[in-house]
């Protein structure tokens, strides 16, 4: 019988911010990983890679700053150092967990380029804000070199496009890796966002939202299920408000009325029912669940959080 396969997105709770951080967060969401595998689940990981993209991005900006014989650091290189490392954290974290409980198997980190449209609307419209504050004077230097910047509390911040993911490169290699039963990382923070340009693939000034980027890693895979792991026990409507109502369930139709409502806030809940949408699409079998992972590691596969299917 062929085992059903999952994808399971990890957010910014499930890896912290700082080194130390990660390296504990990482062995509670060893924890719940282990379980999808224990239950028989071929399971492919991504997660998000906010704080880890913009220390590397700023520390590789002061880089610069202080020896300027070294070129800046593009973002998509930046996007991949995140990868790297964010990867080499989970790998370690679950293969130990797995031994922990007498359970041998491969875990592969695969480097993920993403690509986007030259022609997405975001890159007229940028703002994903990256980077440190910036002065007056750097501000107008980012801009002579063909970057976006905005006025923040103290100064300037560079502001960067978020386009939609359109193909993943490197999918045929997850898919090997993932029907050999190996467990696999992938599309790290959305992946590197790269612009297709005949036989060559260039790095692109943005980054890609990850859920969306997770929405069709699980598409491209022929997932039966996402798990997008967030700060919030459940979908809710109305959050934040005295009638906030949380969701056990959600159909995608009622999902497509709830965001044309505005019911969920553009840089947290939006993409993950955006992303659960267009990954069930018409199938039947195809489900989302949206839930906590919990700090000991529990509750993912415990019928917690809001489950969405068609």
């Amino acid at each position: 019988m062929k085992k059903k396969k999952i994808v399971i997105a990890l957010g910014h709770e499930a890896l912290g911010t700082t080194l130390p951080e990660q390296k504990e967060a990482t062995k509670r969401t060893a924890a719940a990983v282990a379980d999808f595998i224990r239950e028989d689940y071929q399971v492919v990981i991504t997660h998000s890679n906010g704080p880890q993209v913009g220390m590397i991005h700023t520390a590789m900006n002061e880089f610069c700053r202080l020896y300027p014989e070294y070129t800046a650091t593009p973002m998509s290189v930046c996007s991949a150092m995140s990868q790297g490392y964010i990867g080499y954290d989970l790998q370690n974290a679950i293969r130990a967990e797995l031994l922990g409980r007498g359970i041998y198997k491969t875990v592969s980190t695969v480097l993920t380029q993403v690509v986007v449209d030259p022609y997405d609307e975001a890159f007229y419209r940028p703002g994903k804000v990256v980077g440190r504050v910036l002065t007056e004077e750097e501000a107008e230097s980012e801009e002579q070199k063909g970057n976006c910047v905005t006025k923040t509390q103290g100064g300037y911040r560079r502001i960067v496009a978020a386009p939609r993911p359109v193909d993943i490169v490197e999918i045929d290699a997850i898919r090997v890796l993932s029907d050999a039963d190996q467990i696999v990382v992938a599309c790290g923070g959305g992946g590197i966002p790269v612009l297709s340009q005949d036989n060559h693939l260039k790095g692109a000034s943005a980054v890609i939202e990850k859920d969306l980027a997770a929405g069709k890693l699980a598409e491209l895979l022929e997932a039966d299920m996402l798990v997008i792991l967030t700060s919030v026990d459940n979908v809710c409507l109305d959050y934040g408000t005295e009638n906030e109502r949380p969701l056990r369930s959600m159909s995608v139709t009622e999902a497509v009325k709830y965001m044309e409502e505005g019911q969920f806030g553009e840089g947290n809940m939006l993409p993950k029912i955006q992303a659960a949408v267009d990954f069930i699409g018409d199938s039947a079998i195809r489900s989302v669940l949206i839930t906590r992972l919990h700090r000991d590691g529990t509750h993912v596969t415990g019928g917690m959080g809001t489950m969405i299917t068609k």
